[in-house]
């Protein structure tokens, strides 16, 4: 950067910062008071230093920031409140949070949050510290919470206030169990050397008054000298280490907290469990040693990777689980760490908490003590306001999980078509691909010009990352480097040497990609070819190539990089997890995976891109955008099961049985260490669950079905009624026409989420207690869609795009539209839950495009006990480039407080045969 850059930078901060002070006492600031402030601070900014600063810049900056805000959640809690005492409040006004104080000035002047954005995070973390006990309470207690979070959203933020409030109120010994690759520990620590500690851990441990290299939160003057230590450090090799921790003299239950950031690694986690039984522990009742007067918090980040117990738990004669068996290593540790302190309290922060909600509630044994089933709490945040996540990134509606990608016209999406012409699916280890695909070439010059472009939008401070992860060998990953380095070497001496070679149209190529991709966005319309050719050849030069595995010496470190990085960092899992890629922009991703969490996490593309968004670009390939999409749907479909349960007033433990007894549990995470089979107790309470695959063998045998459905109707003199759009609904149908058509529909066998004859077993119990027996039948219709005639009704068949064609089976992402579910609500239940739907989203901020459709959830808490609903479908066969219409059917169930469960069980070879292994 040029001294005029840099000075013209500082002029523009110092305007920020006075615009932000001229804000500071209004709440929720209005486009007019931005524009107004902005206008202050520029002239005041004049005045002083006889600069002009980019106002409209500034105003886009400002309103961006103001209007950013962290929902406040959803929790569910354990109703035994013998187990857990209220403190907080009591304890409220008696604290000094001056740790908590430190970060959010830290916050708000260094990371420029709103006001708002800082009160929604204090009442967030508020809601979470009660939840934990007091540590000042005497006694046995412990806590085992969860908070979920979405991928890339700023979890670490909440964990670090987190740490801060705990600290504040008296936790004497932290530890943060931060991933399983050095570089997410180190930079996990390096995070919170800056925000928490406030000092540098690789030039001191021990928090030192005279020698400690203090940085960001630790510059904000404070009324008292805030001394926290850490046994650990943000060196690459800073993990804990007895000897380290006797040489600083750092002992757990001193004056100060003591913070560990340490890897889920065996040895590590035993020689920190060694090092706190060597200090103030006694021996036990049953002769085991343990920590008293020291209470422990363990915050576990991605506490869905490793954490979990995957071996099977075994049962004696009786049934009951067998206290002495072992778990896997890792999860052993993390119990016996916590089993190790007579006062402690567990908090798992997940993304993707699938494999968390599946550990058995009652799991314990004698040595290691109960697993880590959040019993205690589960809390769900919202989505910040500028999160970008899976829904916006694959064009879904949030609320009705409608496909919009054509509405919002997105270019973020970019299919690869020509990956088998270097790097095959199913490749293996030697593997050595010798040219660089199209693709890849065009996703390459692609994230050259968004540096460039970056650049001219004055976000020149700011890193630029690209990912390439292609597979997951470490050699193939090497190659993969070698042949990148080499195509952007040739780039770098084409455009160093275009003038001597006069015929070389390097720039020409260059510029047909930013016509094609960036010309006509909103907010690069402004910047012409011509700007970004004079800084092209700049930007392109500082392109770094890395490659980051187990293996390699190449380091991310942007926080010790002297100036701004450009980086193309190319790797596979240890870029998957944790690991945040500074101003990522460009992801070239083709790595397969079918596990929903495994996908989930390797989205690094998702989080906030304050600015550059719309130059955002991924390119990948046409199924793992079906699968991503399909993933989309069922996490927010897990989210609305949460919402559903919290509104009940439900448990963890509640939700924990919900989730793995509904019909698409097992959808969501590996259960990888199954042996031989597993039974499922399913449960249909308050769900809907419907057909998206189709096997083209039973197209035929299918139809005929359905028309013996819809003649059984008929002749019962059952009376259509025909809406507007030619659906046709009939009610009052006898539950055995149901149950008939449920048992004789044909389904591929691998579909577990819509079983016609498990949900007939289901019905049936269901009748003998007096429930499910009104049920409405509907014909779904649209009259955009193509005619068909079936048994004498013609309606207009139904378009779903397939998300997998193949010879034999034709997938699609979803059926049911949201409002299909209130075809047979009565106007008073449909009233109730758009009222209920709208009171939902206004107090969780949730926006919505849909304010008239409630949400699904809401819908079948409406229906009564006695209500089914059976939707079918005849999809256009045109999709799928058949002839014969797939007939597609939903069954929509009521809640019920006598639900039975039916037994169904699935075996380890299915469950690899159809999401694989990772």
């Amino acid at each position: 950067m040029t001294l005029e850059q840099q000075t013209a930078s500082k002029h523009y901060d110092q305007a920020k910062q006075l615009a932000q002070v001229l804000l500071k006492q209004i709440h929720e600031p209005s486009s007019d008071d931005i524009k107004k402030a902005v206008l202050s601070a520029s002239q005041l900014v004049m005045q002083t230093n006889g600069t002009t600063i980019d106002e409209q810049r500034l105003i886009r900056d400002l309103e961006a920031l103001y209007s950013s805000w962290v929902g406040i959640g959803i929790i569910l809690d354990d109703p035994n409140t013998a187990a857990h005492l209220e403190w907080l409040d009591q304890k409220k006004e008696t604290t000094n949070w001056q740790f908590w104080k430190r970060y959010c000035t830290y916050l708000e002047q260094d990371k420029g949050r709103a006001p708002s954005y800082l009160e929604n995070l204090d009442e967030v973390t508020d809601s979470i510290l009660r939840r934990l006990e007091d540590p000042s309470r005497s006694g046995p207690w412990q806590r085992r919470g969860m908070v979920v979070g979405h991928v890339q959203s700023g979890k670490t933020g909440n964990y670090t206030g987190l740490i801060c409030k705990a600290a504040d109120a008296g936790y004497k010994l932290i530890v943060v169990l931060a991933g399983i690759h050095n570089s997410l520990r180190s930079q996990t620590q390096r995070r919170l050397d800056e925000e928490f500690l406030g000092f540098d851990s690789r030039v001191h441990r021990a928090f030192d008054l005279k020698k400690s290299s203090r940085i960001k939160a630790g510059l904000i003057p404070t009324s008292e000298f805030l001394i926290a230590n850490s046994a650990t450090s943000s060196d690459q090799n800073g993990d804990f280490n007895k000897s380290i921790a006797r040489q600083y003299n750092l002992v757990p239950g001193g004056n100060h907290p003591v913070l560990l950031v340490v890897k889920k690694n065996r040895a590590v986690l035993e020689n920190v469990i060694k090092w706190a039984l060597a200090h103030r522990s006694v021996d036990a009742e049953n002769g085991k040693r343990i920590v008293r007067g020291i209470p422990l918090l363990i915050i576990d980040d991605e506490a869905d990777q490793a954490s979990i117990n995957t071996d099977p738990i075994p049962y004696d004669d009786q049934g009951n689980i067998d206290l002495q068996h072992d778990p896997t290593k890792i999860n052993g540790k993390i119990r016996e760490l916590l089993n190790s302190f007579e006062q402690n309290a567990y908090v798992g922060y997940t993304a993707t908490p699938f494999a968390n909600i599946f550990i058995h509630p009652d799991a314990r044994a004698t040595e290691y003590g109960d697993d880590l089933f959040p019993e205690s709490f589960i809390v769900s945040l919202s989505a910040p306001s500028d999160y970008i996540g899976p829904a916006t990134v694959f064009g879904l509606n949030r609320e009705t999980l409608d496909d919009e990608s054509e509405k919002i016209g997105s270019k973020t999406i970019k299919t690869v078509e020509d990956q088998d012409i270097w790097l095959p699916i199913g490749h293996k280890k030697g593997f050595e691909p010798t040219v660089l695909p199209p693709s890849l070439k065009e996703a390459i010059k692609v994230f050259l010009l968004v540096c460039a472009i970056r650049q001219l939008r004055k976000q020149d401070a700011e890193h630029n990352s690209m990912l390439i992860h292609v597979t997951r060998f470490k050699e193939v990953q090497s190659r993969v480097t070698e042949l990148v380095n080499g195509y952007l070497r040739d780039l770098k001496n084409r455009i160093r040497y275009m003038e001597q070679n006069s015929s070389d149209d390097v720039m020409l190529e260059f510029e047909t990609v930013f016509e094609s991709e960036f010309s006509t966005t909103a907010d690069t319309a402004a910047i012409k070819w011509e700007e970004v050719a004079k800084v092209l050849p700049r930007e392109v030069a500082r392109v770094l190539v890395k490659t980051i595995n187990g293996e390699s010496v190449d380091v991310l470190d942007y926080c010790d990089s002297p100036k701004p990085l450009s980086v193309i960092a190319i790797g596979g899992n240890k870029l998957s997890r944790g690991l945040t890629l500074e101003g990522l922009s460009v992801s070239y991703y083709l790595r397969a995976s079918r596990m929903y969490d495994t996908l989930m996490q390797m989205g690094r593309w998702f989080g906030y891109r304050p600015g550059y968004a719309d130059l955002c670009r991924l390119y990948t390939s046409e199924e793992l955008i079906g699968w991503y999409r399909h993933i989309a749907v069922a996490t927010e479909e897990l989210r609305g099961e949460f919402e559903e349960m919290a509104a009940r007033s439900a448990s963890p433990r509640d939700f924990g049985l919900r989730v793995r007894s509904h019909p698409s549990g097992l959808d969501v995470t590996a259960v990888n260490k199954m042996r031989n089979s597993i039974r499922m107790d399913l449960s249909y309470d308050g769900t809907t669950n419907e057909s998206v695959t189709f096997k083209k063998a039973q197209l035929e045998e299918n139809l005929e079905t359905l028309k013996r459905l819809l003649h059984s109707i008929k002749s019962s003199g059952t009376v259509p009624k025909f809406k507007s759009n030619r659906s046709v609904i009939w009610n009052k149908v006898d539950p055995m026409t149901v149950l008939d058509f449920l048992t004789s529909i044909k389904v591929p066998e691998d579909s577990r989420r819509c079983r016609g004859e498990l949900m007939a077993s289901y019905i049936e119990k269901q009748l003998s207690r007096g429930e499910l027996d009104k049920w409405t039948v509907s014909l779904i219709s649209t009259s955009k869609g193509k005619p068909y005639v079936v048994d004498g009704l013609e309606i207009g068949l139904i378009e779903r795009e397939a998300q997998i064609n193949s010879p034999t089976h034709y997938t699609i992402r979803k059926l049911v539209s949201p409002v299909d579910e209130t075809i047979d609500l009565s106007e008073a239940q449909l009233d109730l839950a758009i009222a209920e739907s709208r009171a939902h989203r206004v107090k969780n901020k949730l926006k919505s495009k849909s304010e008239n459709v409630p949400l699904s959830w809401v819908v079948r808490k409406q229906r009564s006990k006695e209500q089914g609903l059976l939707l079918i479908y005849l999809l256009d066969p045109e999709q799928f480039d058949g002839e014969t219409p797939a007939v597609g059917f939903a069954v929509c169930f009521p809640s019920s407080l006598t639900a039975e469960k039916i037994e169904y069980r699935v075996n380890n070879p299915y469950w690899e045969q159809e999401f694989g292994r990772d």
